[in-house]
């Protein structure tokens, strides 16, 4: 990997530094060092960027004046272009993030996937005529057009996928972009202007303004220019943008958090579904929006879940996500949590439940302290634990999960519905029946039967509840930047009657 980090500002094509000055350092959270300072964008900055994506939506290349196969074929290059820099970009996000790289290289793979999707999506995009119920005096056509520029403001646990899940569509429906990182995460983001540059994306079409929540997010969410905000992160953050987006108004969506349900019923099959409970914890260390963190045991299954699920847990590798250990190591790893702020508030959380709950495995600051200075976190159970307690009902977003029984199925769902969120629900039986019936009964936006966390390009993401409005992938995700306009058209000398 290449050590001269992009840090500057990529506004109309091209890098800049930040008007202001301002710098912040992005951390390896492997071993708590610095990697590069980055340039802070300011409001001033967010100005330049919004101009610069106005004037590219309103230019004679972009924007209303762009086709769908115009965009489907600058989509394909990128595709292109991110697959000759797919190891180079995980390795970037392993570094400033500390994944694992077979989860940045997956992160890539569907970037790369969603590129082809949605240029097909662009491409066989056409005009309806629509029977108004007039016998041909009137003809309504729909078309659909740039919804406008688009703010997005992304989160640092998938840092360039999750920048992506809202650049693409975007580009794919003709809108421009100002994009706001996470200043956590930011380096992989920061070259995405170039890449698509390379790709033939017009300068303006795609800015991005690393920098803190105050000043670069609160600038971006209130800015009179952009016409629809696209944010993934916390509920607090969330409310905050929703007022600025009032104040336009202007459209908004949101991705947020979850406290996800897993139920086991007595059936499953043990040997997969703790394979799958391991998957929807320890994945991204539990920084996860989809965490499968509420475990539901069928009384006759759990100890034999329990018994395989903490052998499974010892065999967990965990340490830097770059290192030849685990780059070679083929089973269970984990790398650290992003930042010291993360880490402090997950072993806030297990502090306080080791001092009133029964912990199954982990929650000892010992068993990861020769890994060094990085934030490493060893995986942590709980059981047994009340359904008010702050472990089970408020999100870790971390490797902590939370481990209870149950014995009917009524018993189960009310208790998976029990939360403030519905982003995500899973549901293990071998009675299909039963875990479609289940399935159908939680209320998560995402549920999934016999499996957690798998995420197609072609099906669409997003939650109920505090876990957000709006959907991100799928043609429904691609609705979601835009702006359908009915043209209806009269016979020529036909008179309305009613005049």
């Amino acid at each position: 990997m290449s050590t001269a980090f992009r840090t500057q500002l990529w506004i109309n094509g091209a890098y800049v530094n930040a008007k202001s000055g301002d710098t912040f350092v992005t951390v390896n959270p492997a071993s708590n060092s610095p990697i590069c300072s980055v340039q802070a964008a300011g409001a001033d900055d967010i100005n330049d960027a919004v101009a610069a994506a106005a004037a590219c939506l309103n230019s004679p290349n972009w924007g209303y004046a762009s086709t769908g196969p115009q965009r489907a074929t600058i989509l394909r290059k990128l595709g292109e272009v991110f697959t000759a820099k797919k190891s180079e970009i995980a390795e970037l996000d392993s570094l400033d993030q500390g994944k694992p790289l077979r989860e940045a290289n997956a992160d890539m793979d569907d970037a790369i996937s969603a590129c082809a999707y949605f240029a097909n999506l662009a491409e066989k995009r056409e005009e309806e005529i629509v029977d108004n119920g007039t016998e041909g005096v009137f003809q309504t056509r729909i078309v659909h057009e740039p919804i406008g520029v688009i703010g997005a403001i992304t989160p640092w646990n998938y840092p360039v996928l999750m920048a992506l899940w809202k650049v693409i569509p975007a580009i794919a429906c003709g809108c421009t972009v100002v994009l706001k990182p996470s200043e956590l995460a930011p380096l992989s983001c920061i070259w995405l202007g170039e890449l698509c540059k390379e790709a033939g994306l017009p300068d303006g079409a795609l800015n991005v303004v690393p920098g803190m929540g105050h000043p670069a997010g609160s600038a971006l969410s209130n800015h009179k220019g952009v016409d629809k905000l696209s944010f993934t992160g916390s509920l607090p953050t969330a409310q905050k943008i929703m007022v600025g987006a009032a104040g336009g108004p202007r459209a908004l969506s949101l991705e947020l958090g979850g406290k996800s349900p897993l139920i086991v019923f007595d059936d499953a099959p043990v040997d997969a579904t703790v394979d799958w409970i391991l998957t929807g914890i320890l994945w991204g260390s539990g920084q996860v929006c989809s965490s499968t963190s509420r475990v539901l045991l069928q009384r006759g299954i759990r100890d034999k879940v329990m018994e395989r699920l903490l052998e499974r847990l010892a065999a967990v590798r965990i340490g830097d996500s770059l290192s030849a250990e685990l780059r070679a190591f083929e089973g269970p790893a984990m790398g650290p949590v992003v930042s010291k702020g993360q880490y402090d508030k997950i072993w806030e959380f297990i502090d306080e439940a080791m001092e009133v709950h029964t912990c199954a495995y982990g929650g000892r600051r010992e068993m990861t302290a020769a890994l060094g200075e990085g934030y490493f976190i060893p995986p942590t159970v709980f059981v047994d634990v009340p359904m008010t307690s702050r472990v089970w009902r408020e999100e870790i977003f971390g490797p902590v999960l939370c481990v209870r029984s149950f014995d009917t199925e009524a018993e189960a769902v009310a208790a998976a519905n029990d939360s403030e969120y519905g982003l995500a629900a899973a549901v293990f039986s071998a009675d299909a029946a039963r875990a479609d019936r289940v399935a159908r009964a939680m209320r998560a936006g995402i549920t999934w039967v016999n499996c957690c966390q798998p995420a197609f390009i072609q099906c669409p993401w997003g939650g109920v509840k505090n876990s957000g409005f709006g959907r991100e992938l799928g043609k429904w995700g691609m609705e979601e930047f835009t702006s359908v306009k009915q043209l209806t058209s009269c016979a020529s000398g036909h008179q309305w009657e009613l005049w």
